[in-house]
């Protein structure tokens, strides 16, 4: 059985399809068609139907509602500036940690199950009404997606990422078509030639080349502890939780975008075709970077992207960053400039591009200590905005102690399958990339 906040999102839903077919025939300057009157009409007989039974629905609360109330007491609670509202739907939770305490009881043998769990729970066969582990419950859909946003938000790269692609209902993946380009040396997009020739000469045909790029949902867990006392307290665990299991999922997000094996993860870039590996300078001393290895580095970024990409380095390479300059002449330039002082802005940059710090790059003197990247426009993340929870009360039961666990659905991958050989230049020295990492210093 739907309920009352269920029937009203259908409604706002059906009207929003309704209302995209009228925007669609004065886009086009012209009347409905036949199928679209046919549609519309079926779209509002739905909605009729929907609200005769959202209206007896909402009588019947009023009524339980007066009946519950102490005589003379107000049915609506005052809202801003001496307003009145509605009372927040009784189907809902108020807090997150509320809903993490409900999930807690319903795991205990023979505990009741509150009915605002059923309504968001995932309906699948084999699943157990009262026993969580045999499916678990879904977060609530408001407190799913600020969940996901925090998850997001808390990562320093994939808050970066521009292009993100929500996959929605049952489908675990999805597919994307991209342009199949190794080299722009004979050939743009994978094979679109262009000529120039004399009036009525003979034209050669030719076709861009396409590849599919294929996402499949990963599994990201968390796993969260809770005493007994901790549970009593929904505020409390709420903030826990969002402390702690969010910016876990932050962090192994970013690592998987610059590290992962595409195996059970998302594919990292340090591990893909298109990386482009930056080769050291002749007789460079191990363990360093020098300006020269920088220059090349930023030679090699798309140009489109060179507004858009920064630096990521471990913090081990910052002695390094600090003391690196260009010899000019008989004096010197430096490459790095610190934050608020020669290049007055929010953050450190080296050529104009913000340095930014990270956990996951590399140690100094390996792949992956400097990076040189663009994620708003080289990098894909596909996710699924529900987060689940469940919870076990036997994994710790000696020392009281409930385990919730948390799953999230994402994956990802660069843009690119390879690197690019650019219309001028070098097939092993030039070729250009969203991501340049420097090689090896050992």
């Amino acid at each position: 059985m739907k309920t009352i906040t269920q029937y009203r999102e259908e409604i706002k839903a059906l009207m929003k399809k309704a209302g995209d077919i009228d925007a669609k025939c004065v886009a086009e300057n012209r009347e409905f068609t036949e199928a679209e009157l046919a549609l519309k009409n079926e779209l509002l007989d739905t909605v009729d139907d929907h609200r005769k039974v959202l209206a007896t629905m909402e009588r019947q609360e009023r009524v339980s509602a007066a009946l519950e109330a102490p005589e003379g007491a107000p049915l609506t609670r005052p809202g801003p500036r001496g307003g009145r509202t509605e009372e927040r739907p009784q189907d809902r939770f108020a807090t997150f940690g509320e809903q993490l305490a409900a999930v807690m009881r319903a795991g205990i043998h023979g505990g009741s199950v509150d009915p605002r769990l059923r309504n968001i729970r995932a309906a699948a066969t084999g699943m157990s009404e009262s026993v969580p582990s045999d499916g678990g419950f879904l977060v609530q859909q408001d407190f799913s997606t600020k969940l996901l946003q925090d998850v997001f938000a808390t990562g320093i790269l994939a808050s970066r990422v521009g292009t993100r692609v929500p996959i929605s209902g049952s489908a675990n993946s999805t597919k994307i078509n991209g342009v199949d380009e190794t080299s722009r040396a004979s050939t743009r997009w994978g094979g679109i030639v262009g000529y120039w020739e004399e009036e009525a000469g003979e034209k050669t045909k030719s076709a861009p080349k396409f590849r599919k790029i294929e996402l499949n949902l990963r599994k990201l867990i968390g796993l969260c502890y809770a005493t007994d006392e901790l549970l009593e307290d929904a505020g409390q665990l709420e903030a826990i939780v969002n402390r702690g299991f969010v910016s876990e999922f932050g962090f192994l997000l970013d690592d998987a975008i610059i590290n992962g094996t595409g195996a059970g993860q998302p594919l990292g870039f340090l591990n893909a075709g298109c990386l482009v590996s930056q080769a050291k300078e002749t007789g460079q001393k191990a363990a360093t970077i020098v300006a020269e290895n920088i220059v090349k580095m930023y030679s090699r970024m798309f140009a489109s992207s060179l507004s858009s990409a920064v630096w990521l380095v471990n913090q081990n390479t910052l002695p390094q960053l600090f003391t690196m300059s260009l010899s000019v002449g008989t004096g010197g330039a430096p490459i790095f400039m610190p934050a608020g002082g020669l290049s007055s802005a929010p953050y450190n940059q080296i050529l104009a591009r913000p340095v930014l710090p990270i956990e996951q790059a590399a140690t100094l003197g390996t792949v992956g200590d400097i990076i040189f990247a663009d994620l708003q426009n080289g990098y894909i993340l596909a996710e699924k905005g529900g987060i689940k929870s469940d919870v076990s009360i036997h994994v710790a039961f000696v020392t009281d102690q409930s385990c919730f666990r948390f799953v999230l659905r994402v994956d990802g991958q660069p843009v690119r399958a390879s690197a690019l050989t650019p219309y001028k230049g070098s097939s092993t020295t030039d070729t250009q990339s969203h991501f340049i990492a420097l090689a090896s210093r050992a």
